[in-house]
């Protein structure tokens, strides 16, 4: 089979992700990543797919979606920061940084000459009082050489001054051309980590604290939030954070996508859904073909975030019944029964995203009434995070998609 072909109505494994200036295709066998770096050339990487767990425990229902879902994360956050150097986002930081050590230089020089300035006019005024009590004529011949002394050294001191500058400058700048390269990859890794863990915490508190919080404070003031009822106030409570959950959701998918380089990226990933479209409907992948296609997919990521929302809403619908009865009489106010609650929402999470996952895998998979209504979330929310590419972005996914087709159809659903 070519790789430009597969049957008609194809379902495929092959996913991407929209990285900066680029996208990632993963196959079956290998995984791509094409890159526009700074020329406007796409530069091309590839390697063979190696899933992170092989056993058959990890293949199981529920528990491939939550090692799949990290795997995918660990992978990603690897060829986002690839892209980030083939682009020539590194680069551009190297320059400010540059830009910052030649204007301390200016600074620095402007500095030296002032002071070497100053210091010359005290030696002249000095001078003069000492010659003060010499002839009328020897004092004016005096001070006519001692002028031509001054504008010459002045002069001296600023050749030596710009001399010194420049040295410590060259020096400065092959010690930083040095350690430049040695420094970026860990200075960006390092802001990567700490943002990582910082984003990890952030969605903690907007996702699992503050919609609790809200729902306590809010039932102490409107009673009808809280009825008498365990099991339809746990109903209440469970709908109440969901919807919240995916309001936040919503609202921080649609203030990044005023960004002009997250737009970019949100193109990219819509050329990524437009070529696996293609693929999938058995047509050539030529930039016409793929312009043509949907850009909403059943598969994405961002249909994956919702589906687990939608999913947490059930889940936490028989935390409070389960647990109001053991440690309700207990715990001392709302405020630790409500930590308590968060605390068991992160352990029961692994359980989340693999449900998450069979669904979207099952969307993935089939086209029917159940199919489309678990998507419809996932598809109206792509309008925000999945937007059209140009053609140099389509360019870019088909290319990485071309390496990654299996010639055994390994990659059927």
């Amino acid at each position: 089979m070519s790789k430009k072909e597969c049957s008609i109505g194809k379902k495929t494994s092959i996913g991407g992700q929209a990285l900066i200036e680029g996208i990632m295709m993963r196959g079956p066998k290998m995984t791509a990543m094409a890159v526009r770096n700074t020329d406007g050339e796409i530069v091309l990487e590839k390697w063979e797919t190696q899933a992170s767990a092989k056993g058959k425990f990890f293949k199981l229902p529920i528990v491939r979606g939550v090692f799949g879902f990290i795997d995918s994360m660990r992978f990603g956050y690897k060829c986002l920061m690839r892209s980030a150097q083939i682009s020539g986002l590194d680069d551009l930081e190297e320059e400010a940084k540059r830009e910052k050590e030649q204007k301390k230089a200016e600074k620095a020089r402007k500095k030296a000459l002032k002071k070497a300035g100053a210091s010359e006019a005290e030696a002249v005024a000095e001078q003069a009082v000492e010659d003060s009590v010499a002839s009328e004529t020897e004092v004016i011949a005096e001070e006519a050489q001692m002028i031509e002394n001054t504008e010459q050294t002045v002069q001296t001191a600023e050749v030596s001054a710009d001399e010194k500058v420049e040295e410590t400058t060259s020096e400065n700048s092959e010690k930083s051309d040095k350690d430049g390269k040695k420094s970026s990859d860990a200075l960006m890794n390092g802001i990567m980590v700490i943002a990582m863990v910082l984003g990890i915490a952030l969605s903690v508190v907007l996702f699992m604290w503050l919609p609790s919080a809200l729902y306590s404070w809010l039932s102490a003031l409107i009673p009808i939030l809280k009825p008498d009822n365990l099991f339809l106030t746990s109903l209440i409570k469970s709908v109440f954070e969901g919807v919240l959950k995916i309001v936040i959701l919503v609202a921080y998918m649609a203030l990044v996508s005023l960004m002009k380089d997250i737009r970019r990226t949100f193109q990219y990933h819509g050329a990524e859904h437009k070529t696996i479209f293609c693929y999938e409907h058995n047509k050539e992948l030529t930039v016409e073909n793929v312009r043509g296609e949907r850009r909403f997919h059943p598969r994405c990521g961002t249909s994956f975030l919702i589906l687990m929302l939608i999913v947490s809403i059930f889940i936490s619908f028989f935390i409070d019944p389960v647990l109001e009865p053991l440690i309700g009489d207990v715990v001392p106010n709302e405020t630790l029964y409500t930590l308590i609650r968060v605390a068991i929402k992160l352990l029961l999470l692994p359980i989340v995203m693999g449900l998450g996952y069979e669904l979207i895998k099952l969307a993935g998979r089939h086209d029917n009434p159940f199919t489309r209504i678990i998507s419809a979330p996932g598809v109206w929310l792509q309008h925000i995070t999945v937007l059209e590419p140009t053609d140099d972005m389509i360019e870019c996914a088909i290319t990485a998609f071309k390496e990654v087709i299996p010639e055994d159809s390994s990659d059927n659903y």
